[in-house]
């Protein structure tokens, strides 16, 4: 079985690694084909698995926006260098080809059908759209439905590449716009968006009943998405009213598996060792640091950290480019494993780090 993933766009590397570790973490077994930026071809999922890996990776990738179950494929010379007659009659017997699909055995009363581009493919899109969806009606005799199909068909056309597709899942994007700051019960400027929160919890390689640690928990941005894939939680901020506040947060979204601590990072001896920490340090801001260095702060934080998690765990922290987290991963004996960099703005330049403690 086979999956196609339409991703984000919105950053050249994440949405790939964010789908590379969740893979990883999840143990789905597949392999990746990446047909150009933002369009992904799973190949050969085990069939008796396939149901399960579909929805675990519908429930927990962020910048994934659709994934869909492949029903055929074909392999197209470059659409850009063809006459637009040629192109009509490839897609004329491309249709041919489609008339023999068993239809009924994907489409439950009523459909609709989408067709995608990609790399500028110089296709008609609504004329392929009704040309396809008249095979399936004189085939299944199901009627269209634009608003609220029981069966969605997608047609994916890059340059030299042709999917035909179902969704069988959906993915819920209206959950990363539920939870944005200004929506939660307790609000404070500068939190970070869901879904990039979403992205770090994955690339951290957490799974359901892991403990997540994030000492700089602000209004829980983080630790809402980890609980939300189903992680035990530990939060802690030095300002009482970010640990109040996440705590409300958390609350409100269902979640109630956590602790949560009043503390400076510098200060923290936990019981249990944690499996990961995901966390976006205030960058040196006086009122979140007591005044430290940002640099400084980084170290003493990475130094404490070093104690309170396993041995085979991983850190994924955000910092601004300016700090030289290199040169404090080389003195306090962590390794890099991979590195994002996302420009926020013309100063400033965040880079998520995923780093683990050398053997």
């Amino acid at each position: 079985m086979d999956l196609i993933l339409i991703q984000s766009q919105e950053h050249e590397t994440l949405p790939l690694a964010e789908l590379k570790s969740v893979l990883e973490t999840e143990k789905i077994f597949s392999e990746i084909e990446v047909i150009t930026n933002g369009l992904i071809h799973l190949k050969n999922l085990k069939q008796d698995d396939y149901i399960n890996s579909y929805r675990i990776l519908a429930r927990r990738l962020g910048y994934t926006h659709e994934i869909l179950e492949m029903i055929t494929f074909r392999d197209l010379d470059d659409l850009n260098s063809q006459s637009n007659e040629d192109i009509e009659n490839l897609f004329n017997n491309i249709f041919e080809e489609f008339k023999a699909i068993k239809w009924n055995d994907y489409i439950d009363h009523d459909f609709v059908i989408r067709l995608k581009r990609f790399n500028n493919a110089p296709i008609d899109t609504i004329g392929l759209e009704r040309k396809l969806g008249g095979i399936i009606k004189l085939i299944t005799k199901s009627n269209v439905n634009l608003n609220n199909p029981n069966s969605f068909i997608k047609l994916i056309v890059s340059k030299d590449k042709l999917f035909l597709t179902i969704k069988r899942f959906k993915i819920d994007k209206k959950h990363f716009m539920e939870v944005k700051p200004h929506k939660r019960p307790f609000f404070y400027p500068g939190s970070m968006h869901p879904k990039l929160a979403r992205g770090m919890v994955n690339l951290s390689k957490v799974k359901e009943g892991d403990l997540v640690l994030d000492p700089f928990c602000g209004t829980g941005g983080i630790l809402i998405e980890a609980g939300l894939i189903g992680a035990k939680l530990i939060g802690s901020d030095i300002n009482w009213k970010m640990k109040n506040g996440t705590g409300i947060n958390l609350e409100h979204y269902g979640i109630n598996d956590y602790k949560l601590y009043q503390l400076d990072v510098r200060e923290m001896k936990l019981i249990d060792r944690v499996d990961a920490v995901v966390t976006d340090p205030p960058y040196g801001i006086s009122s979140s640091t007591g005044g430290e260095e940002s640099e400084s702060m980084f170290y003493q934080f990475l130094d404490s950290i070093a104690k309170n998690i396993k041995k085979d765990g991983i850190i994924t922290i955000a910092s601004p480019d300016s700090i030289n987290l290199d040169k404090i991963l080389n003195e306090l004996n962590f390794k890099l494993i991979e590195r994002h960099e996302i420009k926020m703005h013309k100063s400033l330049t965040r880079v998520i780090s995923v780093i683990s403690k050398k053997n």
